[in-house]
């Protein structure tokens, strides 16, 4: 587990504790009220995990507490309560100070198999490179948006129409770092965090909204450029949302799956 990781996570003399100084380049708003996007916060438990446990990530899940904002430093505070010969299960606490900004649970660890299968597969839509740059993550800032390119591949997405019928809540997106990161578990959790940006394409509204929750499930990681980002927006009501994302290869390679819960913000109304 000695992968650059596309944010700044750094270890202590404590194994189980890990720190995270927030910068732009980890954070999502207006310039002038910038706050860690969600994902990191999934993203860097997986990291803190991965590297405590020296095993790979099965299935993790966040809850998010509180926003945490630039230049503040988060700490993470590993917890192994169960570790067996091929598993662990354990959990991280993200907090500033004494106020508690993430909890994550997860399982990691491999079994020695043979079997493999894939029984979904990826949608058929034109490659990154015939699809329209998402106009919200054009980049040219020095904020999260500037490190990660977004294609809309079926949907329409931060002012980006590809075409599609809204109707069936599904919004696809190609994804991929702009510094070349490799694909990994914490980026994959990065990633299904743009949960929320499907939502305006199923109300067809400008519209968004903010985790409640993050879980990811990894099958298998294989090398890519691009990340296809198959999102559905499941239900919505009473304010709040529900929506499912398939991460896949470009071979079409099922890496993982990932669900969460949101409020839903309607933008310009009171």
């Amino acid at each position: 587990m000695t992968e650059r990781l596309f944010f700044d996570l750094r270890a202590t003399h404590n194994p189980h504790r890990w720190y995270l100084p927030l910068s732009p380049a980890v954070c999502v708003g207006p310039a002038d009220n910038l706050f860690m996007f969600g994902g990191v916060g999934l993203a860097s438990a997986i990291g803190a995990l991965e590297r405590t446990c020296g095993r790979p990530v099965v299935w993790a899940t966040a809850q998010y507490l509180s926003y945490a904002r630039p230049p503040s430093v988060v700490d993470l505070d590993v917890w192994e309560p169960a570790s067996g010969k091929y598993n662990t299960q354990a959990r991280v606490i993200g907090h500033v100070g004494d106020r508690e900004i993430f909890t994550v649970n997860a399982a990691l660890g491999a079994r020695p198999s043979d079997r493999s299968g894939q029984w979904l597969a990826a949608p058929d839509v034109p490659p990154p490179e015939d699809c329209p740059t998402a106009a919200h993550w054009r980049g040219g800032g020095n904020d999260l948006h500037s490190r990660i390119e977004v294609r809309v591949a079926k949907g329409d997405y931060g002012g980006t129409d590809a075409g599609g019928d809204p109707a069936d809540g599904r919004l696809i997106l190609w994804i991929r770092s702009r510094e070349g990161f490799a694909i990994d578990a914490p980026l994959l959790a990065i990633m299904a965090d743009f949960v929320p940006g499907a939502v305006g394409n199923a109300l067809g509204l400008n519209a968004g909204g903010n985790s409640l929750d993050n879980t990811i499930r990894v099958r298998r990681i294989v090398p890519t450029e691009w990340v296809l980002c198959d999102i559905r927006i499941l239900g919505i009501h009473g304010g709040f949302g529900h929506g499912a994302m398939y991460l896949f290869a470009q071979d079409g390679e099922l890496m993982a799956t990932a669900s969460q819960s949101l409020i839903v913000r309607i933008r310009n109304e009171p």
